[in-house]
This record gives structure tokens, C-alpha cells and sequence, in this order.
């Protein structure tokens, strides 16, 4: 692996809907046990999610902290209330840095120092440079961006802080409305967060049967997890310095072991594994959900190249 740029192993925000307990033991053994040099803390999909966990969130930042991880807030994704802007500033102030994921969140930090999430549309080096010049001082690239286009863009990041998803279901888009919702039968204003009930999002399958999409929410999610662990070498050659990884519940009885999924990828990155190793060890720990990634490779995004046959 080339030793420049440094990689940086971050975990992204948690988009799913879990209970305040659970997702504060989550986060405790990140901080205890994953090889993750930041965490992004913070409610990106619906702002009535955000009272169940704010008690414990001081907790959980302090963990993380002393453990010596970064703890990023991200913003959320769609903001439509004159309370939801309001929170923004009020995150602003925390100290803490923070992860806009909607340009409105952008104009309410006047030009303080910001990460450019990966929700917000970045696909040319002018919307790139509107960033920087508004204070960005990472950004993450959209999902769907194949590896060239990456590197063209990683090569015009004046900030040197390029980052990409690495692992996990994609966003896809969002919606003021709620499929999660209307799913059991329900209205967005009365969900009665029916959300909890699908710790990884809520299966959408094409007619034969096949996953295609997940519901999360007002968020829609591809079905497969992204698992982009032979690409690793590649993005770090064109200038990628931080790799993000998405947490996931899994669909196995187990579930999904994300401190190992991040030991997986440190190790890759450390040059102490082969790619093939991993991605076998790591494929197997996914049970029925299909690995994707087809937008890395200029496909369909949920395509799946092998590390054996990547040229």
C-alpha cells in the first residue's frame, strides 16, 4: 500500500433505527475495540428519531473521546422546519466537528469549518470548489461515482481529506414521505416508529424475489451492502485518505460483527491482509445479503465484480 495519503478508517452514522440501549452499547464497544480513527454521531434520516438517543449521547461522546476517536456530528439530510435549522447552529456550537449533509446546513454554518457528507450531491469539480470555498474541509463522494471519476475529483481536493464509502447498504435517495410508514399501514405524522422493528431497513424485492432495494425510514437503501475491500489499494492511489464504513445490523440470528468488519479493513489497509482473504472471510459474514459494487467499477450499482476479477 502506498504510504500516501494516510488512511483514515471512519464509521459512519448509524441511519437505522435502533433502541437508545442498544445503540449506546454499540457505540461503547466501538469505542473499547474498533480499529476506527473517527465516528460520526448524529439523526440523518428523520428528526423525530433524535429524543430517543439524546440522553445518552453525552455518554457516548465522552467514550469515544477518550478513547481517542473523533467524534463528527452529521447533520441530517433533509431539513424541513424552522426547528431542524435551528439544531444545526446549535451543533455548530458544540465544538465538535460537524457533517453537513444538506446544503441548507452549509448556510447555516457561515463559513465555519465543515465536512461535506456523502448525501449531498458532488459530481463536478465547480460544485467541489462551491464547498472548499464555503469552508468544507473534507468531503465525502457520492456512492454512485466510479473509480475514475474519484480520482479526478480526489485530485482537485485542494484539502487533501478525500473520503468514500467503503461498506454497507448505499443511500440511495430520500423522501418527505415515509415507506417505512406506509409499509404497516400507517401515516408519516402517526409512524409509531415501525422503523425500530427492521434493525438493517426493510427488504424491498423485485417480482421474481430478488432484494433490490431497503426501506429505512423516509431513506432508500440498496439491498446489497457495498464491500469494497480489494478496491482499497485503488482508492488510496488516487487520493482517497478516509474510508467509511456504515453500521449495520446484519440478517443472521448473530448478527453483523462491525468490530470485526473494521478489524477487516484496517488490516487491508495496514498491509496485513490479502484483499481476497478479507473479502472471503468478510462475504461470509454477511449471510443472504449480496455484496455490491458496481458503481466503483462503472456498472449498475448493484453489480458485483469480484476481487479475482477486477483488471
Amino acid at each position: 500500500m502506498s504510504e500516501h495519503p494516510p488512511a483514515r478508517l471512519t464509521l459512519g452514522p448509524l441511519m437505522h433505527h435502533w433502541p437508545a440501549e442498544r445503540r449506546r452499547d454499540f457505540y461503547f464497544r466501538i469505542a473499547d475495540e474498533a480499529p476506527v480513527d473517527s465516528v460520526c454521531l448524529g439523526e440523518v434520516v428523520c428528526s423525530k428519531r433524535e429524543p430517543f438517543f439524546a440522553e445518552q449521547m453525552p455518554a457516548v461522546i465522552d467514550r469515544l473521546r477518550a478513547a481517542g476517536k473523533e467524534v463528527v456530528i452529521s447533520t441530517l439530510s433533509l431539513i424541513t422546519t424552522e426547528r431542524e435549522l435551528a439544531a444545526i447552529g446549535e451543533l455548530a456550537a458544540s465544538g465538535l466537528p460537524v457533517e453537513a449533509n444538506d446544503v441548507t446546513a452549509i448556510r447555516v454554518l457561515a463559513g465555519r469549518p465543515f465536512i461535506a457528507g456523502p448525501l449531498i450531491n458532488l459530481f463536478n469539480e465547480a460544485t467541489l470548489d462551491f464547498l472548499v470555498r464555503a469552508g468544507a474541509v473534507r468531503v465525502n463522494m457520492p456512492v454512485e461515482l466510479s473509480l475514475p471519476s474519484i480520482g479526478v475529483l480526489a485530485a482537485h481536493n485542494p484539502t487533501g481529506q478525500t473520503e468514500m464509502a467503503v461498506f454497507g447498504r448505499q443511500g440511495l435517495a430520500l423522501s418527505m414521505r415515509c415507506y417505512h410508514a406506509r409499509a404497516y399501514g400507517l401515516h408519516k405524522d402517526s409512524c409509531q416508529y415501525v422503523c425500530e422493528r427492521d434493525p438493517d431497513g426493510l427488504p424491498a424485492d423485485q417480482l421474481d424475489g430478488r432484494g433490490l432495494l431497503a426501506v429505512n425510514g423516509t431513506q432508500t437503501l440498496s439491498h446489497g451492502y457495498l464491500v469494497a475491500l480489494a478496491e482499497l489499494d485503488a482508492l488510496r492511489r488516487l487520493g482517497v485518505s478516509h474510508f467509511r464504513l456504515a453500521p449495520q445490523a446484519g440478517v443472521t440470528a448473530e448478527g453483523l460483527d462491525m468490530v470485526r468488519v473494521a478489524a477487516l479493513y484496517r488490516q487491508v489497509l495496514d498491509g496485513a491482509a490479502d484483499p481476497a482473504a478479507a473479502e472471503a472471510a468478510l462475504l461470509a459474514m454477511l449471510g443472504p445479503v449480496a455484496p455490491i459494487n458496481g458503481f466503483l467499477h462503472g456498472r449498475e450499482g448493484m453489480a458485483w465484480v469480484p476481487a479475482g476479477t477486477m483488471h
